[in-house]
């Protein structure tokens, strides 16, 4: 699918590298051990609308989405298969997610209450997930470690026994000794759950583990394997996985500039020298991170240029002093590149301080996205 190409800052999606991301990381799998790829965020800002269908090329038969806006777009894009929400949800989101057969996550004894009530209204039909907190990321996860979070767990299962679908739970670490132990706990929990109940352990599934998990040099046991960071390229470049997304933006402008001349709010860039100076269009408003300031480069034709000065609303400047070929209307590399000089993930997460999974549902929810 081509769009024309912004003329402010945009994204470019690589759909054959989503595709080619997704086949290696199935090939990973232990075999008898299911996938659900993570769309949530709007497919980590690649556009869900356009990644759905990939999946379903590979048959994959589970997705994981958070909000019922991401649920709408699996099923119109023609997803049939298992919908699970990756979070706790109210009753009235459970309630307008329920033509859409999203199957909801149950950590407490009041999203168990607020499903029967749906449930007996005639109203849910699908199946949940018992979420189980197992010492870890403590967020929307029953602690069954104590005597009064066993209760809860017996009062929910007694309430959803005939829904319960699923036991699950969300690893905080894949450093190899914490993700060893928490798969340990996770484990003698989901035994313990099986042991006080009803439920079956051949109709369940039992799940846990992430992308970083599955290329994790530790063999934990699950039922299925939720990730969405190896999808995007995030993870793994020596395994074969290439990064999806590329953040880009123009040359709107060039200056000449003597030395002495202040650039930036605060005047915080000082000429030690003349100067040629690149305007660039983005800045804070599309994801350029003002914490990028004094730290970041960006790629006009296979150079490096360094950014100068704080970062604007909708500008950033970059020096281009040295460049003899630079020009108004230049596209400008902030990530990615297939060049020589591209900015690849350590350079991004360097210049912004945080990882790239938060840079590309940052800038793909903030930009146009051109699909190549």
């Amino acid at each position: 699918m081509q769009n024309p190409t912004p003329n402010n800052a945009w994204c470019e999606i690589r759909q054959d590298r989503i595709s080619s991301n997704l086949a290696l990381a199935l090939a990973l799998v232990p075999e008898g051990t299911r996938f659900c790829a993570v769309l949530k965020a709007d497919a980590y800002g690649h556009g869900i609308c356009q990644v759905a269908p990939l999946v379903q090329e590979q048959d994959v038969g589970h997705i994981g989405i958070t909000t019922n806006g991401e649920a709408r777009a699996v099923r119109e894009a023609g997803f049939k298969g298992s919908l699970i929400r990756l979070r706790a949800a109210t009753v009235a989101e459970m309630d307008d997610a329920i033509d859409d057969c999203v199957e909801e996550q149950v950590g407490s004894l009041q999203a168990a209450e607020q499903l029967e009530t749906l449930i007996d209204a005639g109203r849910y039909k699908m199946g949940a997930h018992l979420s189980l907190n197992a010492k870890g990321m403590s967020r929307d996860g029953l602690e069954i470690s104590t005597a009064a979070g066993k209760e809860i767990c017996q009062r929910i299962i007694e309430q959803l026994s005939n829904r319960i679908v699923g036991i699950c739970s969300h690893f905080p670490s894949n450093e190899l000794e914490q993700l060893r132990q928490s798969s340990t706990l996770f484990q003698q929990q989901a035994a313990w759950v099986l042991a006080h109940s009803d439920l079956r352990r051949e109709e369940l599934l039992i799940h846990a583990g992430s992308s970083l998990t599955l290329v994790s040099d530790e063999h934990i046991q699950t039922d299925m394997y939720r990730c969405g960071a190896i999808l995007y390229g995030i993870l793994k470049p020596e395994l074969g996985f290439r990064p999806t997304m590329e953040l880009k933006a123009r040359v709107v402008s060039l200056g000449d500039y003597p030395m002495g001349t202040t650039v930036g709010y605060d005047r915080s860039k000082l000429l030690e020298q003349d100067g040629r100076l690149a305007c660039i269009s983005i800045g804070y408003a599309n994801g350029f991170r003002r914490n990028g300031y004094e730290r970041s480069t960006v790629a006009i034709n296979d150079s490096l240029c360094p950014v100068v000065g704080k970062i604007s609303m909708n500008t950033i400047v970059a020096d281009v002093t040295d460049m003899k070929d630079v020009a108004v209307g230049d596209e400008v590399i902030i990530f990615g590149g297939e060049r020589s000089n591209t900015i690849k993930r350590g350079s991004a997460e360097h210049q912004f301080e945080t990882i790239m999974a938060d840079l590309y549902a940052d800038w793909g929810l903030r930009n146009p996205r051109l699909y190549r």
